[in-house]
């Protein structure tokens, strides 16, 4: 029988933020910044969105790139992040409801679909 424990990092789990999503962070140092979200990291529900927890890297010259200390952004836990609203342009919470047979998410705040 396998372990209880084992089996349910196995599963990643749904998430209401996607790819592309424009997202303002709610909590920690980058309060208040909006950005797209570039990268979705579901094992550890932490999202990377752009120009959002910057921070200063050290990197080895290679053949492309001439190294130095550059900027990137470092992900932040979902958690921390809400959609942004397409219509009023406010943070919103996520629904979800069958349109058509598919699910769709949709905003609760204008009940507008979110492509």
């Amino acid at each position: 029988m396998a372990n209880k424990k084992n089996s349910q990092k196995r599963f990643a789990p749904k998430l209401h933020i996607k790819k592309g999503d424009n997202v303002v962070v709610i909590a920690g140092s980058s309060k208040g910044t909006k950005g797209e979200v570039l990268e979705v990291l579901p094992k550890t529900n932490r999202v990377i969105v752009e120009q959002a927890n910057t921070v200063k890297k050290h990197q080895k010259p290679t053949q492309d790139n001439p190294g130095g200390i550059i900027e990137k952004a470092a992900p932040i836990h979902i958690s921390n992040v809400m959609l942004v609203d397409p219509k009023t342009g406010e943070p919103t919470r996520i629904g979800r409801k069958e349109v058509d047979g598919k699910i769709e998410r949709y905003s609760k705040k204008s009940g507008e679909i979110i492509k």
